[in-house]
């Protein structure tokens, strides 16, 4: 089902995103209307970073903005992409209070086992974001088990994974989830992966929380099986980070400020900066060149997106793009969402100390 609205979305605004902002962001802008029926979003400002929460009500406002019905929280911040300790520890602050969100629902007992699950491939950097958080994670289940409960001091038990993907392993990531918690009885399960933004700004500096769980290799078209509460019989929080941008997106900004006007997803009353870029060549042939033509009518949406399909393909087909310093730009990022799991699923994690447990 989800696969449909994706694909229905794509097909209706030529956008590929797997943040559920972005894409309510999109259907805002191009439909001219500020609610969407069956979609709610509230926005918060904290001081390093600002929280968006949006909830998709129903199968109305699922096929809307191409998302499953369910709860979606998104922090940006810039300071993300920053190397800034005291920062960073306040932004996972921030998401272990989103987290919370999710985790109240789950009616999670203090014993209950929980699965942590660092999706993608390790040997891939803009993939890596779920094994490396997973390295950071504090297990304790192999602890806890040998432990009285009063000496334990606020600890769950912490199991964690990293199960690569079907062309290292040979077996469905999904697979391997449901069998490593039908064995472990784990009663919920939480998902780390790398995802697809529409926007370069929200590269790496967007993170992510969803109860509608996660379909691997989505947001660069190679679906697997999903990971979600239907499938697996737990609840299943999701965490993602944007850490590639398709090039097609990249083209279509592009010719948008050639335009003058907003890229697609972007705030229409923000001013745009004016190019200085030309494309005319009759510019650079100085004062005797013949006045220039009228400016043509610009294209429709179908018609850009049939223009970038056409150059593009030939040559780079469904090509993805990430930033030359994604090792650094992974790295910070890793140690927020590590630190938010771990204070969050352990009370007896100090907030003020909480990067001292990261390895």
């Amino acid at each position: 089902m989800q696969e449909y609205r994706e694909q229905e979305f794509f097909e209706k605004y030529s956008v590929r995103t797997d943040l559920a902002l972005e894409a309510h962001e999109v259907v805002v802008q191009q439909e001219g209307q500020r609610e969407l029926p069956g979609v709610k979003v509230s926005t918060s400002k904290k001081e390093h970073a600002v929280v968006n929460r949006v909830i998709v009500e129903n199968e109305m406002g699922a096929r809307m903005i191409g998302k499953a019905p369910g709860r979606y929280s998104t922090i940006e911040s810039k300071a993300l992409r920053e190397h800034n300790r005291e920062i960073h520890e306040e932004l996972a602050r921030y998401l272990a209070e989103e987290l919370d969100w999710f985790v109240r629902d789950t009616q999670l007992g203090p014993e209950d086992p929980i699965l942590v699950v660092g999706l993608g491939n390790w040997n891939a950097t803009p993939d890596a974001l779920g094994p490396r958080v997973v390295q950071n994670i504090m297990v304790t289940r192999h602890l806890l088990g040998m432990t009285p409960p009063e000496l334990r001091h606020g600890l769950r038990p912490i199991a964690a994974i990293s199960p690569g993907v079907l062309g290292l392993t040979g077996i469905e990531t999904g697979e391997i989830i449901m069998g490593v918690t039908d064995r472990i009885g784990a009663k919920a399960i939480v998902c780390i992966d790398a995802l697809a933004s529409r926007s370069v700004e929200r590269l790496c500096s967007t993170i992510q929380i969803s109860d509608t769980g996660i379909h691997p290799g989505a947001g660069i078209g190679n679906r697997r099986l999903a990971i979600t509460q239907e499938t697996l019989g737990i609840p299943v929080i999701a965490i993602g980070v944007p850490t590639v941008v398709h090039a097609a997106t990249i083209v279509a900004d592009a010719m948008d400020l050639l335009a003058g006007q907003p890229p697609s997803g972007e705030e229409q009353d923000k001013p745009v900066q004016p190019t200085t870029f030309r494309v005319d060549p009759r510019s650079f042939m100085g004062p005797q060149a013949a006045p220039p033509a009228p400016a043509a009518p610009q294209p429709s949406r179908e018609q850009k997106q049939q223009l970038i399909q056409e150059v593009l393909a030939p040559y780079m087909g469904s090509m993805i793009v990430t930033p030359k310093e994604i090792d650094v730009l992974i790295d910070e990022v890793t140690d927020v969402i590590a630190g938010a799991i771990n204070i969050l699923f352990h009370e007896g994690v100090n907030y003020d100390k909480v990067f001292q447990y990261l390895t």
